[in-house]
């Protein structure tokens, strides 16, 4: 893991893996752990995720720490600073406009450290965490355990009928799943061609 600072040379750090795995909580970590070395700190969460607070990225497990809600990625890059730190929770709320605005940062001497899912409900890649991962100079991923069996969960298993992409959510719209007992929703069927 890059943990050094230098004069204009900045990074992407990838957090990611399912619903409940940790995500925010190492995220919140690292974050912490820049502000104790009395680092500039910049913290952003998406607006649209206001399960738990409105102001504040927090783990499920009641970790928290001060954050600005922003509805579009480009309001960050507006708004990081002078920070030497920029801490992103729910990257794949923000779309590929995310992926520009963190190279972005990382060029101009930033330490960015985003948290996602890298899959949706469905299983399939979440944009734009894919594309974060093939940029970034350092990847994490974590695992939760599965809700069915207790072994190392990958996958995060939607438990309404839901149909779009994003349902924002917790403990009672989702849960984590490894490889054999996740369940994908039925595709629709596709009309037989004329």
């Amino acid at each position: 893991m890059i943990n050094v600072i230098q004069d204009g040379w900045g990074w992407i750090e990838v957090i990611c893996g399912s619903m409940f795995s940790g995500k925010s909580e190492e995220l919140i970590r690292r974050l912490r752990r820049a502000q104790i070395a009395r680092q500039d700190v910049a913290i952003f969460k998406p607006a649209i995720d206001d399960r738990y607070s409105s102001d504040h990225i927090v783990s499920h497990s009641e970790q928290r720490l001060r954050s600005i809600a922003v509805t579009h990625a480009q309001e960050i890059l507006e708004m990081a600073g002078d920070a030497h730190v920029v801490g992103i929770d729910e990257g794949q709320f923000f779309g590929m406009e995310l992926v520009e605005v963190c190279n972005e940062l990382a060029n101009k001497g930033k330490r960015v450290i985003v948290a996602g899912l890298d899959q949706d409900y469905r299983g399939i890649p979440f944009e734009p965490i894919p594309q974060l991962l093939a940029i970034a100079e350092s990847i994490t991923k974590t695992l939760a355990i599965c809700m069915v069996c207790g072994a190392p969960a990958n996958r995060t298993q939607r438990l309404s009928s839901d149909s779009e992409r994003v349902v924002v959510g917790a403990k009672d719209v989702y849960e984590a799943r490894c490889r054999k007992c996740f369940q994908p929703p039925e595709q629709e069927s596709a009309s037989p061609s004329g």
